[in-house]
């Protein structure tokens, strides 16, 4: 496939950059690095903390497939971001591997370069359900990274999470298809939600302690409005570490990019490591770096954003590239979330009465 080159755009008004890169930059200073580009609001689980059954049930209305950003629009959203300094591009949902054709779209971006002509690097998160017969596939079409969740090894859990009888065994074949075909370094999330799954942390840190993976643990947030989210069900990741270090001890590791969401433990015989990623208890809004496109390309600045900013609209109504790049840039210049931050300033009231967007739409 031929190389599509990215020109730099010209310096959108009102618009801060950073003057070794050239990337945007927001009101606190922070760069966009990571574009987070949700493909289908669709799902084949109905996972209790993202997407309950009781929500999106047999009568709920998903986008149409018009509603939908078609490839072209995506790979052109993802040409002009990469020109602002976006390098790492990935692909969520819903599930992603649900959406016809996705190996061609990973191609396009997979054929996308800097201005500077390096590669950018393309993820993709996934539950894991098709990955036997998508591995080879998305491999050969350029993906790059591969996060997998798998909240429980707890069969009977597992399907009580996922809510369609789906079994692990089937998510842990999916795992080994995408190792073997060489897909990686592939990371795994854990929901971990209080009364739920809380107790099989230790069980999951010893299963994939000194396997390819690393075994990340999420903090059950308060994304969406469906999920009925409670402080009191989340669980801290000093406790997860803590929990986890009784039995195999861990010490702290440096976190590899500036911007990362996990903080990094390595286990101290040289077995690998985990990650916590403490959107609840120990925010990163300070360093967040990431943009994100929901399903029908609204730009969205904050996980938590109750509104997102319609980038279809501009592209379907005839906006050429610099138009895209001013908009982009004007967005993100204006950015000053920190919702994470203040979370625990707002009274429960204040939290339940706030509008945010589903996970399933914008992705996590």
């Amino acid at each position: 496939m031929a190389i599509i080159p990215i020109p730099a755009p010209e310096r959108a008004t009102g618009a801060s950059r950073l003057p070794s890169t050239g990337g945007l930059i927001d009101r606190f200073e922070r760069p966009m690095r990571d574009l987070r580009i949700s493909v289908t609001d669709r799902c084949n689980f109905r996972c209790v903390y993202c997407m309950p059954r009781a929500v999106f049930g047999r009568d709920y209305a998903f986008l149409d497939r018009d509603e939908l950003l078609s490839f072209e629009e995506i790979e052109r959203i993802a040409r002009v971001a990469a020109s602002h300094g976006v390098r790492k591009l990935r692909l969520t949902g819903g599930e992603p591997l649900l959406r016809r054709g996705i190996e061609e779209l990973i191609a396009r971006l997979a054929a996308l370069r800097t201005p500077e002509g390096d590669n950018l690097e393309i993820a993709l998160t996934t539950n894991g359900s098709a990955l036997t017969v998508k591995a080879q596939a998305l491999k050969d079409a350029g993906l790059g990274r591969l996060t997998v969740s798998i909240d429980s090894l707890n069969d009977e859990l597992f399907q009580q999470m996922n809510d369609v009888r789906f079994p692990v065994s089937r998510v842990l074949d999916g795992l080994d298809a995408a190792h073997a075909v060489g897909l990686g370094p592939i990371k795994l999330n854990m929901v971990v939600k209080r009364g739920l799954n809380d107790g099989e942390i230790e069980a999951m840190a010893a299963h994939f302690k000194g396997t390819p993976y690393t075994l990340r643990f999420i903090e059950y947030m308060d994304v969406g409005t469906s999920n009925g989210w409670s402080l009191d069900e989340v669980v801290p990741s000093a406790e997860i570490v803590e929990r986890i270090s009784a039995q195999h001890p861990l010490e702290p590791v440096g976190a590899a990019v500036t911007g990362e969401t996990a903080q990094r433990w390595r286990y101290t015989d040289g077995s690998g490591e985990i990650g916590v990623i403490s959107s609840v208890t120990n925010t990163f809004c300070g360093t967040c770096n990431r943009a994100r496109i929901s399903t029908e390309g609204k730009l969205f600045t904050c996980l938590f954003a109750t509104e997102g900013h319609d980038l279809r609209a501009l592209l379907r109504e005839g906006a050429d590239d610099e138009q895209l790049a001013a908009a982009m840039a004007s967005i993100w210049g204006a950015r000053d979330d920190r919702y994470s931050e203040i979370r625990s300033s707002l009274t429960p009231e204040l939290r339940a009465s706030r509008q945010r967007v589903e996970m399933s739409y914008i992705g996590g």
